[in-house]
Formats: C-alpha cells, sequence, structure tokens
C-alpha cells in the first residue's frame, strides 16, 4: 500500500505542556487555521495519517500528538496523571501554543477528551469534531446489559497490573491482533500499520499508562455514570457531561463499532445544538482508516 504520507513535510516536535513533555507532529502552513488531531487507544499521532495531508494540503495547520502516555510522548506515574482534567489541560496547552482557537477533532479516547474540551473550554474551540467516541449524557443513557457487555475490557481493566502485561506481551501482540481483526475493511492497516502501532504500545510504561486512562475514568466518571444509569438511583442523579456544547459539531460514526452501539450517535442534539451527524454503515470503530476518503471529505467540508 502506499504510504499516504510520502508527499507530506512532517515536522516532528516536542513540547512542555502542564508540566508534561508531549511529542507532536505537524504539517501545513504556519499562517493556517489549526486543527488538532487526537488519537485513541490503543493508537498514537499515526493514527490520523489519511486526514493528515488532505488537512494540510487545504491550508489548514495540522497538529497531531501522540498523548501523555502514548508513543515518544513522557509517561507520568500515577493514576490521577491520567483524570480527564489532566488531558483536557493537555489539549488546551497545544492549542495554545499555536493561537488562540484551533479546529478539535478526535477519535476514541481522543474523541472522550474532545467532549471534555468542548463543555469545560468552548473558548479555545472554533469546531468539534469527534469519532466513534461515547458523549457522556448519552452513554449513559443507552448504557443497559448489552452495552455493559460490549463495555467488558473496561472493568478488565481495573484489575491491578495484569492487564497491561497481557497487552505488551510479545512485542504489543493484542495490540496488532486488535488491528487485524477489528476493522470493517480488510485493508485498513496493513502489515507496516500494524508494527508501527506494535512498536509504539511497546516502549518502556506505554502499556500502563493505556490502561490508566481507563482506571482513571471510571474513577472519576465511570461512578456517577452507573449512579445515572441503574434503574433505582436514575432519577436521583444528573448524567454526567450534560452541560451544552456551543460550538459547531460533527459526529462521524462506523456504524460495526464492536465496543460501542449505534444509539449512542442518537439524540445528542438534546445537548449540542449545532449539530452534524453522519453515520458509515460499513464502517467500524476505526471509522477514519475503514473509509479514509469519505471521512476527510465530511471533514473538510465540515471545517470550509
Amino acid at each position: 500500500m502506499d504510504d499516504p504520507l510520502a508527499n507530506v513535510d512532517l515536522e516532528h516536535h516536542n513540547a512542555v505542556v502542564d508540566d508534561v513533555r508531549l511529542h507532536y507532529v505537524a504539517a501545513g502552513p504556519e499562517d493556517g487555521e489549526v486543527v488538532v488531531l487526537v488519537h485513541g487507544f490503543p493508537e498514537f499521532w499515526y493514527s490520523w495519517r489519511y486526514q493528515l495531508p488532505a488537512l494540510a494540503e487545504a491550508g489548514y495547520r495540522v497538529v497531531a500528538p501522540d498523548l501523555r502516555g502514548y508513543n515518544r510522548s513522557e509517561k507520568p506515574h500515577g493514576i490521577d496523571s491520567y483524570a480527564i482534567e489532566n488531558l483536557v489541560g493537555d489539549v488546551v496547552g497545544l492549542i495554545r501554543r499555536h493561537g488562540e482557537t484551533a479546529h478539535l477533532v478526535g477519535h476514541d479516547w481522543g474523541g472522550a477528551i474532545a467532549w471534555a474540551v468542548g463543555m469545560q473550554r468552548p473558548d479555545v474551540l472554533d469546531s468539534l469534531t469527534v469519532m466513534n467516541a461515547p458523549h457522556p449524557a448519552a452513554f449513559a443513557r443507552e448504557f443497559d446489559l448489552s452495552q455493559l457487555k460490549r463495555s467488558w475490557y473496561v472493568l478488565f481493566f481495573q484489575v491491578p497490573w495484569l492487564p497491561e502485561r497481557l497487552l505488551s506481551a510479545g512485542g504489543a501482540r493484542a495490540v496488532g491482533e486488535v488491528f487485524r481483526d477489528q476493522p470493517a475493511n480488510p485493508d485498513a492497516f496493513d502489515d507496516e500499520d500494524i508494527q508501527r502501532y506494535r512498536e509504539a504500545f511497546a516502549r518502556p510504561g506505554a502499556a500502563r499508562a493505556a490502561v490508566n486512562y481507563y482506571r482513571a475514568y471510571v474513577d472519576g466518571i465511570g461512578v456517577p455514570m452507573a449512579k445515572a444509569t441503574l434503574p433505582g438511583l436514575r432519577r436521583f442523579f444528573d448524567p454526567p457531561g450534560d452541560t451544552e456544547i456551543t460550538v459547531p459539531t460533527l459526529v462521524l460514526w462506523g456504524e460495526q463499532d464492536a465496543a460501542l452501539g449505534v444509539g449512542i450517535s442518537e439524540g445528542l442534539d438534546e445537548w449540542i445544538p449545532d449539530l452534524r451527524v453522519e453515520r458509515f454503515p460499513e464502517a467500524s470503530h476505526w471509522v477514519q482508516c475503514d473509509v479514509p476518503e469519505a471521512v476527510t471529505e465530511e471533514l473538510l467540508a465540515f471545517l470550509d
């Protein structure tokens, strides 16, 4: 498969943001509108290899970080280091390094962070795009036994030390299996792509950091979400994350997501007045790689 980044003048940078060193790549004219692309689990900046060239060519200044704990970024110790307020601070800090505001695009965990930025710091956003990441209030609304079965791994990740040991074993062999087995498009990830993901995840401390995202999530958000979803308690608790998002928002959703039901992408206008949703029946959780041309086209049209 041809390298989608072959003709991109890609810059590698490091920046200390919120006392943590983050590695990121950048491309496109320095005076262009800023677009920040935030990856998910178990990935790194390379997740945006299809969208990054098109955005740069369209004149945007594109910034794609390795989230704290991933690949070449610093891997702080402790579960609290991966609390959502720290992840939001990282993204806001990166935006501020490149201008006053930015278009923020997130997938999976990057999407969860993007939702939080949209609720907590709309002042730094020109727009918000989220791909296959649950809006917390919609997730609470849709959470049932079926979704619990889909989310089993989140509970497994609460076990001490074992999940990261299994994920990193054999040069992160389990990560390679994720990218071989889950995409709807068999050409979404070739052998070289998978090797890149395995090498990034096998870096010392990366597996522990990635799992700590889920541990911090359950500590900070999962418990109040559970209270809001249990039938006997629901009337006593407001769902988490029900703050209105005031910036223009695009949701792109692969309907063949093994971890998240399609219903989570529905009814979001309750919390987001300026909303556009596009669903892709032929795409999985890895929507930007399963149908890269369609995702890029929708993103460019939204940002224009």
